[in-house]
């Protein structure tokens, strides 16, 4: 029986080995496989890096050029405006030109020129208007509102009662719904 038992022995030990060495090849196999794995993992987290870098590059150049572009809307906002009161402007200087170029009588000349200020003061309303901004109305024996109106004097008047307008000193603007100057007035008693 021993050598039986032996013999048994030696085939057991044999396919352990066979075993063993096809587990070995299996994981042999297995470690390869990983490692091809990990390559591939590798070889996309490069890729995704690359991708973040270019869409963070490109991020950073859309914000730079938003902020340029910003930056020049600011510095360029008021070119139509200006634009728009150029008209207003070379009224003006034909008005001068026309005056000095001609010897005509003096009331005249003033009347020209009363006339061509008229003009321009509607040139510059209209582009002022254009624009958002507009005089501010006040009306015969309107109220005194502060928020629209500056008090420079108070003046007795007979015909007015206390807290009304008597007389507008300069006119007032506002653009939109704000106020860029209050209408300077004087103010009943």
């Amino acid at each position: 029986m021993e050598e039986k038992d032996i013999k048994k022995e030696k085939k057991e030990a044999k396919e352990e080995n066979n075993q063993q060495k096809e587990s070995k090849e299996n994981s042999d196999d297995e470690i390869n496989e990983l490692k091809k794995e990990i390559a591939n993992l590798k070889e996309k987290l490069k890729e995704c890096e690359e991708s973040y870098l270019r869409v963070h590059a490109d991020f950073e150049n859309s914000k730079k050029r938003l902020e340029k572009e910003k930056i020049q809307a600011i510095e360029y906002a008021s070119e139509k405006f200006a634009q728009d009161l150029l008209p207003a402007l070379d009224s003006l200087d034909m008005a001068i030109s026309n005056i000095d170029n001609q010897e005509i009588d003096p009331k005249e000349a003033i009347n020209k020129l009363k006339e061509g200020i008229n003009l321009t003061i509607d040139q510059f309303i209209k582009a002022f208007n254009k624009h958002g901004i507009e005089v501010i109305e006040i009306e015969e024996g309107s109220e005194f509102n502060p928020h629209l109106h500056e008090a420079l004097l108070q003046v007795e008047d007979a015909k007015k009662k206390s807290g009304e307008i008597v007389q507008v000193i300069q006119k007032g603007y506002k653009y939109k719904e704000r106020i860029l100057r209050p209408a300077k007035v004087s103010v009943a008693k």
